[in-house]
């Protein structure tokens, strides 16, 4: 999940609102706060940014309404070269299904970086957040915001052609970051015919599983300082997101808990591991799972980095290993 050191200028109202709302229900500190009749706070943990891009990045960026009941939303960003048609990555945020956005500036700075390097088009859907729309209301954005991709490839919109006429309708990915790994596996699995699209893959990075037996990555992993993620807050985010009354064995949560990891048929999988991560066993036995099953798997465990290290530390080994899984994508995308 992508989470961030909070300000300590920043934090949540305390006293009158505790008092107007009842007493905490759930909480995790710093990030998310639910009380007893419903109401949920999300402090201002990272910036959100219009969709303005560097200009030497050479990418146009803009935000679409998917669908506006739901208030479902992308921003796409287009490389302006090279020429001709560019691989499609349909992108979800991390957060633990419970926190951010697709104009949070860190989401904004990776992705339109990633578009520039990886000559790819991305679009960052901005799907509904738990605990307010538990899931599968996630999954359900993101198939949606597919099924509305294939409509605008199919209808030649004109709206929409800036980016849809340099498409390579034959080179879709689903990709996402911790909750949005998730998402991109669930509606992976959830899809029909794409035609004329054609989904490739799938590329997962530090995907946000769990389950109700303790791997020994969660109960023993070394984690940086500020993690992005810890146990207590992982298992806080499942108990907010999953439909009421589920535990951790869920598929949703756990796709081997059942022994199978309805994959579908969709191509290869790239599978992003941070050695420093909680969730690093976990990655891997979906890895092996998902090779047990036929799937073609390439993983990637990047050393010395923690969870959602690519868009939340700026040191210089992160920025090190950052430029590293930008040259993987890019890699896994063209070949």
């Amino acid at each position: 999940m992508a989470t961030i050191s909070l300000d300590p200028r920043l934090g949540f109202q305390t006293g009158k609102t505790h008092h107007q709302h009842g007493a905490v229900t759930e909480e995790v500190e710093g990030i998310i706060r639910i009380y007893k009749d419903g109401h949920v706070e999300r402090p201002p943990l990272v910036p959100t940014v219009s969709c303005a891009v560097s200009p030497e990045l050479s990418v146009a960026a803009k935000d679409v309404i998917i669908e506006k009941f739901t208030n479902l939303w992308a921003r796409l960003y287009v490389p302006s070269c090279p020429a001709g048609k560019l691989p499609l990555v349909v992108y979800f945020h991390g957060g633990g299904f419970c926190v951010g956005s697709a104009a949070w500036s860190c989401y904004h700075d990776f992705l339109s970086n990633l578009a520039s390097k990886a000559s790819a088009i991305i679009v960052s859907v901005n799907y509904r957040l738990a605990p307010e729309n538990r899931l599968p209301a996630a999954y359900e954005d993101g198939l949606n915001a597919v099924i509305w991709l294939k409509q605008q490839a199919m209808s030649g919109s004109q709206d929409q052609i800036w980016w849809s006429s340099r498409c390579n309708l034959s080179s879709v990915f689903l990709a996402g970051d911790s909750a949005g790994a998730n998402i991109a596996h669930n509606v992976a699995a959830r899809l029909g015919s794409l035609r004329p699209l054609c989904l490739k893959g799938t590329i997962l990075i530090q995907p946000f599983f769990g389950g109700e037996s303790r791997t020994e990555s969660e109960k023993h992993a070394f984690q940086p300082a500020g993690s992005a993620l810890t146990l207590p807050a992982s298992d806080a985010y499942w108990r907010l997101s999953l439909p009421v009354g589920a535990n951790r064995d869920h598929n949703w949560c756990n796709p081997i808990a059942r022994g199978g990891t309805k994959a579908g048929e969709f191509g290869a999988v790239l599978v992003c591991i941070s050695d420093m991560d909680i969730l690093k066993d976990r990655n891997l036995e979906f890895c092996s799972a998902m090779a047990r099953e036929g799937k073609r798997v390439e993983k990637v465990i990047y050393k010395g980095v923690g969870h959602a290290f690519q868009v939340l530390n700026n040191s210089q080994l992160s920025q090190a290993r950052k430029c590293e899984m930008m040259n993987d994508i890019k890699a896994f995308i063209h070949q």
